[in-house]
């Protein structure tokens, strides 16, 4: 049973989230909710992909209100925050069937997830734990039921919690769709040609796609799919909080820029998407076609380098 502490939080939670029109609630046992509402240093909620990465509930407050109407799928863990010295101290929630697993996390790993440039960033543990949980939403998503059907796998991304920058393709080709990687074919060793031209390594840097699943016969995504894409490229970006994107061709620019501009008539120029600096050159399949634009992504490149204080040692 829950103590009467318990019951009276969990009530006021409720009935927030009632108000705000919500009919799918997080399901959660009774011990694990006794765990939850009792512990005295609060806890983070990981929820569905139409809030934010996670609802941070100080010991003692409401949680925050979520957006009207939002749909809200069952969190598949509740996190606990408590001091580290405590982390060897088991919480007293059995073994139930159907219930959510309770996660320890120690309190001193940083702040509660949050989302969207200009809030408190997550560090390194927490960014790792709010891309899991992302991938995890990717993995599960049919809302494009051609793709859902065709591939063989979706196609996170790859890279580093905390990249300066983030370079963000089209979708994914056969051999991506294969490997669950981005970027792993022809077009993919090019890029990492011209990332090591940059002075970096493909491993300082974050690689995703618009599409997270590949369109049959490598076919142009449509404007249907990329909308149905947006809110896992949107929340990524809002995860990693990049210095820097590379939109890399028409398809990344039409999906994070909003624009039908030609790649031609955007590049050479920072544009901005939230915080970011936004960067748009040719894709790499593109130029293993047009060897000429070689020159003009390698420009691009410079001009990265020069803002972002990367010494310019000349192309490879």
């Amino acid at each position: 049973m829950l103590t009467p502490e318990a019951s009276a939080a969990l009530s006021q939670w409720l009935e927030q989230w009632s108000r705000c029109g919500i009919s799918s609630l997080p399901k959660l046992n009774e011990s694990s909710l006794a765990a939850l509402t009792s512990m005295p240093t609060g806890t983070s909620i990981p929820v569905g992909i139409s809030m934010p990465v996670g609802i941070s509930m100080p010991a003692g407050d409401s949680p925050p209100l979520p957006r009207k109407n939002a749909e809200v799928s069952a969190p598949e863990a509740v996190v606990v925050r408590q001091p580290a010295a405590d982390l060897a101290k088991p919480i007293p929630v059995p073994s139930v069937e159907g219930a959510i697993p309770v996660v320890l996390v120690s309190q001193e790993a940083g702040p509660a997830s949050t989302v969207g440039w200009g809030r408190p960033s997550e560090n390194e543990m927490m960014r790792l734990e709010s891309l899991s949980q992302l991938r995890t939403e990717v993995q599960k998503c049919r809302l494009c039921s051609e793709l859902a059907c065709t591939r063989k796998q979706t196609v996170f991304g790859i890279g580093p919690p905390t990249p300066r920058i983030v370079f963000m393709g089209e979708a994914p080709g056969a051999d991506e769709d294969q490997m669950g990687e981005p970027f792993v074919g022809k077009a993919g060793q090019l890029l990492n040609k011209i990332i090591a031209a940059t002075q970096l390594q493909r491993e300082e840097v974050f690689i995703l796609n618009s599409l997270k699943c590949r369109p049959p016969g490598n076919r142009t995504p449509t404007d249907e799919e990329i909308e149905s894409c947006r809110p896992f490229f949107e929340k990524q970006l809002a995860i990693l909080q990049p210095e820097y994107v590379v939109c890399l061709g028409s398809v990344a620019v039409r999906a994070l820029l909003k624009t039908t501009e030609s790649v031609g008539r955007l590049r050479g120029k920072f544009h901005r998407y939230k915080e970011a600096k936004v960067l748009v050159t040719y894709h790499p399949a593109y130029l293993l076609r047009n060897e000429s634009a070689k020159r003009l992504t390698w420009e691009d490149m410079q001009l990265l380098m020069k803002d972002a204080g990367i010494r310019v040692a000349g192309p490879k």
